[in-house]
């Protein structure tokens, strides 16, 4: 930007009494007040951090290369930074902020690092996983709205990691997806198929965020569970994961995804079922029924969570489009 087109007030004799209002000042000159409140906060915020822990110059340069490391370890098919967001909780507040759940919805879970576009559409009954190694499992879904509607039509994105816990993408030899798909729900909310019985496993560990964790003695390994993602006009986005009861990790996710209602048995299938799905009896079973809530619903129960969460906090704020911006009026 040309330097004489813009309004830079003066600024010298900075030091570490004035330099968070001075930054915070040259960064208020923009027309977007959304994106003005969001820096204002990040340097207040950022500056407060430097002073409450008197970081070290060498600390500082060390978070420098840190997340140049996690830049430098992203791929198309992994998101180092992602996974840094997840092991700090960020990911999951970010999801608990902007889609609230009422008590009758489905409760969301944590995207991962993992999630592809390349996915194939599923018909019903069709298999996800073709690992040999894997134990089958028939998944038995429906989608329902929270008056116990069916909602058709919906896309539904589903993946898991093969029976090494391991997700496609992380093999470097392979010929195409496996272990994911996207499917629709028909006109009953239903939606089936076969994979295996999710297993635990570790979140990657090869790279700045697996160092990471190390030095702060906490162990990288997931609860076996099968990641969902749901989108449909007119409804709240839902991303979420299923997990097994009883798993060793179940209460010390290392990306803190788990949550009560979030938990399922893997039962049996039963001599019927296995007929009338083609699946051998004795087959693992998974069965749970999603329920999603509208744009509208979840809008303003954000709204209204976001009014509470600020007023508390002693910010004179208003919503527009939903996020706050300060009110000067």
């Amino acid at each position: 930007m040309d330097p004489s087109t813009v309004n830079v007030p003066p600024m010298k004799d900075l030091t570490a009494d004035n330099i968070t209002e001075n930054t915070i000042h040259v960064n208020s000159q923009g027309s977007d007040p959304r994106l003005t409140y969001v820096f204002e906060r990040l340097v207040s915020h950022l500056h407060d951090f430097a002073r409450e822990t008197r970081i070290s110059t060498k600390e500082w340069m060390a978070a420098i290369h840190f997340l140049t490391a996690v830049g430098q370890k992203c791929t198309a098919d992994r998101q180092e930074f992602i996974l840094l967001s997840d092991v700090l909780g960020l990911s999951l507040l970010v999801d608990a902020i902007n889609h609230p759940k009422p008590p009758h919805a489905t409760e969301g879970s944590v995207l991962g690092p993992f999630h592809s576009e390349e996915a194939q559409h599923l018909p019903n009954g069709e298999a996800m996983s073709h690992d040999p190694k894997g134990e089958p499992c028939l998944v038995l879904c429906s989608l329902k709205d929270p008056e116990g509607n069916p909602i058709e039509g919906a896309r539904i994105d589903i993946w898991e990691t093969d029976s090494n816990g391991f997700y496609d993408v992380q093999y470097q030899d392979r010929e195409g997806p496996d272990g994911r798909c996207v499917m629709s729900s028909d006109s009953d909310g239903r939606f089936w198929f076969n994979a295996i019985v999710p297993v635990s496993y570790p979140i990657p560990g090869d790279g700045p965020v697996g160092q990471l964790l190390k030095k702060l003695s906490r162990h990288n390994y997931r609860p076996a569970h099968m990641h969902f993602m749901f989108e449909k006009p007119g409804y709240d986005h839902l991303i979420t994961a299923l997990y097994l009861r009883g798993d060793p990790y179940e209460t010390s996710d290392a990306v803190f995804g788990v949550k009560n209602s979030l938990i399922v048995d893997i039962k049996l299938v039963d001599d019927a079922t296995a007929t009338q799905y083609n699946v051998k009896p004795g087959t693992r079973l998974l069965k749970y029924d999603f329920v999603l809530v509208t744009e509208k619903e979840a809008r303003d129960l954000r709204d209204e969570k976001a009014k509470k969460a600020l007023a508390d906090l002693g910010r004179r704020t208003k919503l527009v489009n939903g996020l706050p911006i300060p009110d000067v009026d």
